[in-house]
């Protein structure tokens, strides 16, 4: 018998992963009505933008006018992802609340992302938390790849428990483990979850999951029977990675959150209201989106 979470806390980074994968670039008012819809089914932390060269991503290039717009209320924390100090110094003048350092365990996928090697992006990521802790801004890390890459093959967990020692003692908050391509499995989860709890013990930990091998929910399943009880999802199961040929979406947030409610985990999430943003997204780009979870299907 498995005991299961009291609560669970998702993180939809729909707005950040999943707009940068569609090539439709949406308004910034677009944008600003899907937050809104996302807060308003119950998400309190959503990754809403990127930091990063226009140029490469389009899709996230009015991200500060995005943060002009969108309301901040009590209890509601909006996330940026940075892959560089530039970012780090454009969100550190933004209002976003929490910034996230990003880097990944693979030389060939970090290589194509940032144009870094590996070992000089972990470098670039200590000073990108020195940057955050001087200015008082809260911070976490999230590491690409950490559960291998289809660019590079198998990454050692000798590299994940490093990466993860090395940036805990820089001043990471939160330490996400980013299944990047989907290559991910129960097994798999098992050993990172131990490397994350022995080398950052007083940090909070979670998961961000991709479904490409359609076990992201099990993946999930198992995270939450080791005591798991945060996870990055995204409405609909939109995103993927530009420079990751063949990833799928992230697990979606309506999925996910009714899985946990089957295991009487709450989400505090109202699931119609998430079906709600994610159907007005399918009209927006015109396409289905992978979540199972559909207006008046999760009533019985």
């Amino acid at each position: 018998m498995h005991h299961y979470p009291e609560g669970v806390d998702l993180v939809d980074v729909g707005p950040r992963d999943g707009f940068q994968s569609e090539n439709r670039v949406l308004t910034t008012q677009n944008k600003r009505n899907v937050v809104l819809g996302l807060l308003n089914a119950g998400l309190r932390e959503i990754q809403v933008t990127s930091f990063v060269n226009p140029d490469r991503i389009p899709q996230l290039a009015d991200a500060e006018d995005l943060l002009a717009v969108l309301p901040f209320r009590e209890g509601v924390s909006y996330l940026a992802l940075t892959l560089n100090g530039k970012g780090v110094e454009r969100a550190l003048a933004s209002p976003v609340h929490r910034i996230e350092v990003s880097l990944s365990l693979s030389d060939a996928h970090s290589r194509r992302n940032t144009g870094m090697s590996r070992e000089r992006s972990l470098s670039e990521a200590e000073e990108m938390l020195a940057m955050c802790k001087r200015a008082g801004r809260s911070a976490r890390v999230s590491l690409q790849c950490a559960f291998g890459c289809v660019l590079e093959g198998p990454v050692p967990l000798d590299r994940v428990r490093e990466a993860v020692q090395t940036l805990y003692r820089a001043g990471a908050e939160e330490v996400v483990l980013a299944d990047t391509p989907g290559v991910a499995d129960p097994p798999a989860i098992d050993e990172r979850i131990a490397v994350l709890r022995e080398t950052a013990p007083h940090a909070a930990h979670a998961l961000h999951l991709h479904d490409t091998r359609g076990l992201g929910l099990a993946n999930v399943l198992r995270a939450l029977q080791l005591g798991v009880t945060r996870f990055d999802t995204a409405v609909g199961g939109m995103g993927g990675c530009p420079f990751h040929p063949g990833a799928a979406g992230n697990i979606p947030t309506e999925d996910t959150a009714f899985l946990c409610s089957r295991l009487g985990s709450a989400t505090g999430l109202d699931l119609e209201g998430v079906a709600r943003v994610t159907a007005e997204l399918e009209t927006m780009y015109a396409k289905t989106f992978p979540a199972k979870i559909r207006s008046g299907t999760h009533t019985c």
